[in-house]
């Protein structure tokens, strides 16, 4: 069918309407475009489809500089969209959630942070090829790893270990540097394997389930340990990116001695800088064993507290010192009713909400409004180029705007 998409949404695709005024979401087409695309799925009252040729491109349009995209890798599905304009449709598809999912009339116009440099990527889960390679699975559909000899997404410590390494077939690996130090690792699946994988001396190879494997990283003057069964963010550069936003959605509402609650903690990235630079007190809650473990190391210096525990069963005891502002960082699923609910409790004048997921963050935003916090400022961090996953960081503040909050 030709059609011609008007705008980009969540997950990657281009919003079209056929002939009847179907929805239909264009794999691998852009705003502005004509195309011919292939009808791939057909639902009730929306349908999916992949442009096949394109009989009028965008000015965004460029070719992909990766080999690999063209032998279905599926790691970069935005390398035909030239840099800028990714950043751009990002910002376009927050607002997009924000205005659809959250309900918003009027949405904060997004602020873009700039980088200091390309946020490559410094961990990633990986499938293995009958021939031994890591790589990304073929885009849409399960299968082996698409072998590459290079990749635009990771860092080339990470790099090497995709290029270079060998592994056994049909096996996942989580491959795992740290810039900082320069230390690496891998782990695989099943741990009995370990002994017939082929790396660069000095990196650490683990089996899952492994204890104790670490890398070390820097971020924003701070050094942390991340583990190999920990999450951490795409990279050092990103890491840096989302840091400097949640300072700025903070701003001066936290003094010193004043108190944070970092939900989602992690192994304390927010918690650590916040401690050191702001002089806080940080309640950093987390419910991952090897994160929880990463974290009491991290924040040993700061005036810190770790509690392992789900987030959605913390409440602030009577004991606590006021909390002056909350921080979630939660999974792609969002904070959800309960997590939203446990971070309303704490009765914080300012949330600080880091999505990963427009989706979701629309799903949280009406929550949080409806719990009496209105959206007062999005921020957007790329922080992994060339596919259609965008970071933001959101501020709420008590109390209403009706400017922005309607619906």
């Amino acid at each position: 069918m030709r059609l011609s998409p008007t705008a980009m949404v969540a997950g990657g695709s281009a919003l079209a309407r056929d002939e009847t005024g179907r929805v239909v979401f264009v794999e691998g087409a852009l705003p502005g475009e004509v195309v011919t695309a292939r009808l791939t799925e057909t639902r009730g009252d929306f349908a999916r489809a992949t442009a096949i040729a394109i009989l009028e491109p965008s000015p965004d349009r460029v070719f992909p500089p990766c080999p690999a995209l063209a032998a279905g890798c599926g790691g970069c599905s935005w390398q035909h969209i030239a840099p800028a304009a990714q950043v751009r449709l990002k910002a376009s598809i927050v607002v997009d959630a924000l205005r659809r999912i959250g309900h918003l009339w009027e949405p904060p116009e997004p602020v873009v942070v700039a980088l200091d440099g390309p946020a490559l990527r410094t961990t990633a889960r990986l499938a293995v090829s009958a021939s031994g390679r890591a790589g990304y699975r073929p885009r849409g559909a399960p299968g082996q790893a698409v072998e590459t000899d290079s990749c635009l997404a990771a860092h080339p410590l990470v790099e090497e270990l995709i290029v270079a390494g060998r592994y056994p077939g049909g096996v996942e690996v989580l491959l795992r540097a740290g810039v900082a130090s320069g230390q690496r690792l891998v782990r695989v699946s099943p741990a009995g394997i370990v002994d017939r994988v082929k790396v660069p001396a000095g990196v650490v190879v683990i089996g899952e389930g492994d204890r104790g494997a670490a890398v070390l990283e820097r971020v924003a003057g701070r050094s942390l340990r991340v583990s190999a069964d920990s999450f951490f963010q795409s990279g050092p550069v990103a890491a840096e990116g989302l840091v400097a936003a949640v300072l700025a959605a903070l701003g001066d509402d936290v003094p010193a001695g004043g108190h944070v609650v970092d939900a989602y903690g992690g192994v304390g990235l927010f918690a650590s800088v916040i401690g050191a630079r702001l002089k806080a007190r940080v309640t950093a809650i987390e419910t991952s064993r090897s994160a929880v473990a990463d974290a009491r190391v991290n924040l040993a210096d700061v005036d810190a507290r770790v509690l392992s525990l789900d987030v959605a069963r913390w409440r602030p005891r009577r004991s606590d010192h006021p909390v002056d502002a909350v921080i979630a960082d939660p999974p792609r699923s969002g904070l959800g009713r309960s997590g939203a609910a446990a971070v309303v409790g704490a009765r914080a004048r300012r949330i600080v909400l880091v999505s990963c997921d427009p989706a979701s963050l629309g799903r949280d935003t009406a929550l949080l409004r409806r719990a009496g916090y209105y959206l007062a400022s999005v921020a957007v961090i790329d922080a992994f180029p060339h596919t259609p996953h965008v970071e933001t960081v959101s501020r709420f503040e008590r109390g209403s705007d009706e400017r922005i909050a309607g619906g």
